[in-house]
């Protein structure tokens, strides 16, 4: 049996970039705050949401914290009702399903919250490609292992034999704290920069680069298994 790769969703697979940062600054304007540049929005993409939005304004009260986050969602949530769908970055689904052809057992990570999990598994292939989602509103967001953890526990899967995909700082410390293997990718919302300094062992600069790494990853996990 082929090792479990878990991913993340924003940055990894999903290009959320922009619509991160819309919905950063509605909120902003709603709460009559100063509207957050990309750079501070970028740095808590992938934790929970409230403490992502507790790192742009770190002098609200719990009150205006829950507003904030609150006109987070309504932003967010007024986007899709629009027609709004973030695009796959490009070769993402064709990884994907090879990965899956090959026999891979595929998991999700991520700092959504379930609905944002729910509205991404209703994408056309999803729901057959994962055997299970674990978001922040699950438990411990990220850097915390819980959500790996979870995803190890429901495929059937240990440590050795997982590895994490992200695009941040945030994906690689949780795989460190889960002691599970941490692959980065280049075109998301961290640098390369902070992605090696949390520790992955690898940023992939495209899908065939990261195909790539993952074979090796098999490869190694299926030595150890045939010497131990």
């Amino acid at each position: 049996m082929k090792p479990l790769a878990v991913f993340d969703i924003d940055g990894t697979l999903v290009d959320s970039r922009a619509s991160i940062h819309e919905a950063s600054c509605e909120a902003a304007r709603a709460l009559g705050l100063p509207e957050p540049d990309y750079e501070r929005v970028r740095q808590g993409v992938g934790l929970s949401l409230t403490e992502a939005m507790r790192r742009l304004e770190p002098g609200l009260d719990a009150a205006g914290l829950a507003a904030f986050v609150a006109a987070f969602q309504n932003a967010f949530r007024r986007l899709y009702d629009s027609g709004h769908e973030e695009p796959l970055y490009p070769g993402a689904m064709d990884h994907l399903h090879r990965l899956k052809a090959d026999g891979w057992r595929l998991a999700l990570a991520t700092g959504q919250n379930r609905r944002g999990v729910e509205r991404n598994m209703m994408r056309d292939g999803w729901a057959d490609l994962f055997l299970s989602s674990h978001c922040a509103e699950d438990g411990p967001g990220k850097p915390d292992p819980a959500m790996l953890s979870a995803a190890m526990r429901a495929c059937d899967a240990c440590p050795a034999t997982t590895v994490m995909i992200g695009d941040t700082a945030h994906d690689a410390i949780m795989a460190v704290n889960a002691g599970v293997v941490p692959v980065g990718v280049a075109w998301g919302f961290h640098t390369a920069e902070e992605q090696w300094a949390a520790g992955v062992v690898h940023v992939a600069s495209d899908f065939t680069d990261l195909e790539a790494a993952l074979a090796r990853f098999a490869d190694q996990t299926h030595l150890q298994r045939l010497t131990a």
